[in-house]
């Protein structure tokens, strides 16, 4: 029987439903007392991964790659707020929100992950995005989230113009969509069984109590 059970969570920082999955993950952790017989990693995905540096109004940008329309647009941040909320999160959702790209913040959570503090930064993008509603496509608001967290600003932003950290951010988005995840969240128990979307917590309780049991079959 192994020690941990390893969940891969296949995600990008400005996706809510992604935090709102996670919340509900945690919640049944919590409920079976998993907290530490489980191990979180993230792994990178782009949503728009050719979105320009300078990103997009997010209403405009619904409109563009989805079709919504502005009451659409009012009504999906409504009812997504009050997910959130349901799952202690909150999101302030404003008129001047933007999408950005999020490459330049996958290469930061890749420079946590060597120091111990991947979970930390991540948790401190989704609220930096959506609760506090700061520019990630700012590097001086990137260096506030570093530092947020205990990481060396400097040192961290020094990888953003790393061609090999850069690099290997590549490398791991395409592995996982050679693994067939083509949307966020995806949760990958040991690297070999999976679960799409931000599914219920009662779902994911389920899901481990499963793997629980094979695992000590």
């Amino acid at each position: 029987m192994q020690d941990k059970l390893k969940i891969d969570i296949v995600s990008d920082v400005v996706c809510p439903w992604c935090i709102i999955g996670y919340k509900r993950l945690e919640t049944a952790i919590e409920s079976l007392g998993l907290q530490n017989k489980v191990e979180i990693e993230w792994q990178p995905f782009e949503l728009n991964p050719d979105m320009p540096a300078e990103g997009e109004n997010l209403r405009e940008h619904s409109a563009r790659k989805y079709g919504t329309t502005p009451e659409g647009s009012v009504e999906a941040r409504q009812r997504l707020a009050g997910l959130a909320a349901e799952e202690g999160l909150a999101f302030n959702y404003f008129d001047d929100m933007r999408m950005v790209n999020t490459f330049e913040l996958h290469v930061l959570l890749e420079y946590a992950t060597e120091h111990g503090m991947q979970h930390d930064l991540q948790m401190q993008f989704f609220a930096d995005f959506f609760t506090l509603q700061k520019d990630l496509s700012d590097r001086a608001v990137m260096a506030e989230s570093l530092e947020s967290v205990g990481l060396d600003a400097e040192e961290g932003l020094a990888r953003l113009d790393d061609h090999d950290a850069r690099k290997q951010v590549t490398a791991h988005e395409e592995h996982w969509k050679q693994m067939g995840i083509s949307s966020v969240p995806t949760f990958v128990f040991n690297r070999r069984s999976a679960v799409s979307g931000a599914q219920p917590s009662d779902v994911f309780e389920q899901v481990l109590t499963d793997l629980l049991a094979q695992s000590a079959a």
